[in-house]
C-alpha cells in the first residue's frame, strides 16, 4: 500500500442504495446496501460486469448524484452536493473543444476562485508534469486521444484533490497509449508528486486493476452489491508475467465470473417489492453475440470441453466485460457451466458444437422458449389477427422494468436472438415483429 495511514477513512458509505423510481411504483434498483470505506494512501479499483453500477457509485461518492437511501461521509461529514475535495477523470475526456489546453486545465481553479496568476502557474506546472509542455495553446482537436486524456488528468489534479476518482480512464485509448499513461500515473502516485491522498478507479480490466491498485472491490450486477473486497499484496513495480501476479489475476477472475447473487428456480425473474404486493420483474438477458458464442464453444470443445476463462480472455484479447456476456449467454442456454473461473461444456453444449447450423438454431430456439421475454413476444404475436406488433410496444413494456437505454438494448438483443432461432421475423424498415406461416405451427408454451 502507498503510505496508508492508521487514520479515519476519507470516505465512508453506509448502507447506500440507489434506485430509479418508475411510474408504477416498482423501482429499478441499481445499488443495494453498499457499505464501504476508503482510507488515505489507498489505490482502490472497482470491478464488476457492465451495467453493475460502478459509475453510479463513483458519482455518489463525488457528490454528483444522491443516494436514494444511506449515508455518504467525507472525513466524517455528510456529502451534500459536489465534493470540493474530490475530482473526476472521465472516460470520454470531457474537454471543451473551444478552449485551449491551458484554459481547460484552469477551469476547476477558476471555479474555485483562484487568482488568474496562481491558476496559470499551477496549470503550466501540471501540463509540464504530465508531458504536454509546448501544447498549452493547442485545442483538443489538435491532440491525440492520449494527449486529450492527459489534459483530463491535469485538469483533475489542478484542484489538488484529496480523492481522485477515475471512470475507466484508459478504456478509450489504444493499447500502447493506455499502457504508457498507466505507468506514468502510477509513478506520480507512488512518488507522491501529486497531492492526492487516495485514488478510486472504475475499470473493466482485471489485469489493469491488479497492476495498479492495492485493493479491489468486486460488485455484482442487478443490483450492485459488494461480493469481494480483496487486497493486492504485491510490491511496485509489478511484473505482469510473474507467477504471483498471474495467480492474483486468476483469483479475481474467478470471483468476477463466479458470483451468483440471485439464486432462484427461474433465473430470468427477479422480484423487487417496494409496496405490499409483489410482482414478477424481468431480469436482463446478457448481450451475448451468438456468433461469438458458437466460436467460443467450438474453441473450448477442441480443448477437451473445459478451459480457464482468464487464459481464454487473454488469448482472444478480450477483457472480462467482453467475455462475460458470452459466458452468461452460454449458461442461460444451458450450453456451458462456469465454475471457479473455468468454462465447461454441458452435454447440450457438446451437442451444439457438433450440430450443423439448422440444428444449432433448433437448440437455441428450445432454450428461448423458457425465457419470459420470448414467451411474451410469442403470446402477443399469436393473439394479434395479423400476427404482427410494432417494436415500440415491447419497448414500452421493457421500460417498466429497465431504464430507457437498457430497455432498448434488451429488446434489440431479444430481436437478434429470436431472428437467429427463427422464432419470429423482424422488418427493420417498419420495425414490426411478426410470425410467418411456418412459425405459427409451433407455440412457445409457458413453463409450468
Amino acid at each position: 500500500m502507498h503510505n496508508r495511514q492508521k487514520a479515519d477513512p476519507l470516505v465512508r458509505m453506509l448502507g447506500v442504495t440507489k434506485m430509479y423510481v418508475q411510474p408504477d411504483h416498482y423501482d429499478i434498483l441499481i445499488l443495494d446496501d453498499i457499505t464501504l470505506e476508503i482510507h488515505p494512501g489507498e489505490f482502490v479499483a472497482l470491478l464488476g460486469p457492465s451495467g453493475s453500477g460502478k459509475s453510479t457509485l463513483l458519482r455518489i461518492i463525488t457528490g454528483l448524484s444522491e443516494p436514494s437511501f444511506g449515508t455518504v461521509l467525507y472525513r466524517g461529514r455528510p456529502v451534500r452536493g459536489p465534493n470540493p475535495n474530490a475530482a473526476m477523470v472521465f472516460q470520454s475526456f470531457a474537454l471543451y473543444p473551444w478552449l485551449t489546453v491551458l484554459q481547460n486545465v484552469e477551469l476547476g481553479l477558476a471555479a474555485k476562485g483562484v487568482s488568474p496568476a496562481e491558476r496559470h502557474e499551477r496549470s503550466v506546472t501540471l501540463i509540464d508534469l504530465i508531458g504536454l509542455n509546448g501544447y498549452e495553446d493547442a485545442f483538443p482537436k489538435e491532440l491525440s486521444g492520449g494527449m486529450r486524456q492527459r489534459v483530463g488528468f491535469a485538469r483533475a489534479l489542478a484542484v489538488e484533490p484529496e480523492l481522485l476518482c477515475m471512470d475507466e480512464p484508459f478504456s478509450a485509448l489504444d493499447f500502447l497509449t493506455a499502457e504508457n499513461l498507466r505507468s506514468e500515473l502510477l509513478d506520480l502516485w507512488l512518488e507522491s508528486r501529486i497531492p492526492t491522498r487516495a485514488i478510486l478507479m472504475v475499470t473493466h480490466g482485471i489485469e489493469e486493476a491488479v497492476y495498479m491498485a492495492d485493493r479491489i472491490i468486486v460488485l455484482s450486477k442487478n443490483p450492485a452489491r459488494i461480493v469481494a473486497d480483496m487486497p493486492v499484496i504485491l510490491p511496485y513495480p509489478r511484473n505482469r508475467k510473474s507467477h504471483e501476479f498471474m495467480q492474483i489475476v486468476d483469483t479475481v477472475y474467478k470471483v468476477v465470473t463466479g458470483w451468483d447473487d440471485h439464486p432462484s428456480e427461474d433465473p430470468n425473474i427477479d422480484v423487487i417489492d417496494t409496496q405490499s404486493e409483489e410482482r414478477p420483474r424481468l431480469k436482463p438477458i446478457p448481450y451475448g453475440h451468438l456468433s461469438m458464442l458458437s466460436g467460443l464453444l467450438e474453441l473450448v470443445a477442441d480443448r477437451g470441453g473445459r478451459d480457464d476463462l482468464y487464459h481464454l480472455g487473454a488469448e482472444l484479447f478480450l477483457e472480462v466485460d467482453d467475455l462475460l456476456p458470452v459466458t452468461e449467454t452460454a449458461e442461460l442456454f444451458r450450453l456451458a457451466d462456469v465454475t471457479e473461473g473455468d468454462l465447461s461444456l454441458t452435454d447440450l453444449g457438446r451437442e451444439f458444437v457438433q450440430a450443423d447450423v439448422g440444428m444449432r438454431k433448433e437448440i437455441i430456439r428450445e432454450q428461448l422458449r423458457d425465457i419470459p421475454m420470448f414467451r411474451l413476444i410469442d403470446r402477443v404475436l399469436r393473439s394479434k389477427a395479423n400476427h404482427a406488433m410494432v417494436k415500440e410496444f415491447f419497448n414500452d413494456i421493457l421500460e417498466e422494468h429497465f431504464s430507457v437505454e437498457e430497455a432498448e438494448r434488451q429488446l434489440m438483443t431479444s430481436i437478434n436472438w429470436g431472428r437467429f432461432a427463427d422464432l419470429f421475423h423482424y422488418d427493420t424498415d417498419t420495425e414490426l415483429l411478426y410470425l410467418a406461416e411456418d412459425q405459427l405451427e409451433e407455440s412457445v408454451q409457458d413453463s409450468p
